[in-house]
């Protein structure tokens, strides 16, 4: 379930609407069943070039178990009061709330954010931690998952959120299909920086897209800091600099952030040994295996197996043939 209101921004609705909304018979698997619900038919969206018909009430909101809420293009405007009720009532229920961009402005406005980490665009985050200083801003941040509560920090950002919440609901190896028609990347780990400044690059091209596409393919190996850099024919100083302008994040957490994501690939697709997953996916030991998977997932290998493995067929958490929370 996605709430439209005044102004809302089209390109998130988009988001929401390609994500969750549309039809994946390629997937052989049940859905999301998507509604789009607004305080009144035809909410004008930003910038008043068309109005949004056909939508269903904010009552429709009261029996979703995901409730993505309206962004704000003017944060210093407080939401409609029907829009915070409706939030709020989510809240009370249990109703998994999703937020993109200044829809932490939302949330925040109706108190459900007090206490809590959540991320909001780079550009309103002064504005934002001043109006709402009991919420735990993390101005810097692509997404933040808190549970029952998770806040993407932009636009694009919301595309990273979105994958996170399929991934969490249904497995990386469909969240990697996804992201494949969507022809987006696979994984941005939220606590990667939203905003990097960096001047143009020189001439020849020094990205880090070549080294990334080689450890990729070797992940399997014991590679190491030292591995990349040789293969960047960099420093192993200035390939962390390279990193963190680049990515916002260094080389060993991404290397573990990949070797994690393939791990879980590997389980989905029925390994059963988790001596085998280790190696397969560079991570050496079934104990270190359990170790990242659990701090990088919040679950073990079994109950990652349990959850998106091959028997069954379940989803998160769901019996066979039952569909996922509704957005």
């Amino acid at each position: 379930m996605v709430i439209a209101d005044e102004g809302s921004n089209p390109f998130e609705l988009g988001v929401a609407t390609e994500l969750f909304g549309l039809r994946r018979p390629e997937l052989d698997r049940a859905w999301y069943d998507f509604t789009v619900c607004a305080p009144r038919p035809g909410v004008r969206m930003h910038g008043g070039m068309f109005t949004l018909t056909g939508t269903a009430g904010l009552e429709a909101a009261d029996d979703a178990d995901t409730v993505i809420v309206p962004n704000r293009p003017d944060p210093e405007t407080e939401p409609a009061p029907a829009v915070l009720e409706a939030v709020r009532r989510a809240a009370g229920r249990g109703a998994r709330l999703v937020s993109f961009c200044t829809g932490a402005f939302t949330l925040a406005a109706a108190g459900v954010l007090d206490g809590r980490p959540a991320a909001t665009h780079w550009r309103w985050a002064a504005l934002f931690a001043a109006r709402h200083p009991a919420v735990l801003l993390r101005p810097d941040v692509l997404f933040v998952d808190d549970g029952d509560v998770l806040t993407a920090a932009g636009s694009a950002a919301a595309l990273d959120l979105g994958l996170h919440l399929i991934r969490r609901d249904h497995g990386a190896e469909v969240a990697n299909s996804v992201s494949r028609r969507l022809v987006f990347a696979a994984h941005r780990d939220g606590g990667q920086r939203q905003f990097v400044e960096r001047p143009l690059p020189a001439v020849p091209d020094t990205s880090l897209a070549p080294v990334l596409a080689w450890a990729q393919r070797n992940l399997n190996r014991s590679l190491t800091v030292a591995d990349l850099a040789a293969r960047a024919g960099i420093s192993q100083a200035t390939l962390h600099r390279h990193f963190q302008a680049e990515l916002g994040t260094t080389p060993l957490a991404w290397l573990t952030a990949e070797r994690v994501a393939l791990a879980c690939r590997i389980i989905e697709r029925g390994e059963l040994r988790l001596d085998a997953v280790a190696r397969a996916s560079g991570l050496g030991t079934a104990s270190n295996l359990r170790v990242q998977m659990r701090r990088t997932t919040g679950l073990t290998p079994s109950a990652y197996r349990r959850r998106f493995g091959p028997v069954g067929g379940t989803t998160a958490g769901a019996t066979p043939g039952t569909p996922p929370p509704a957005p």
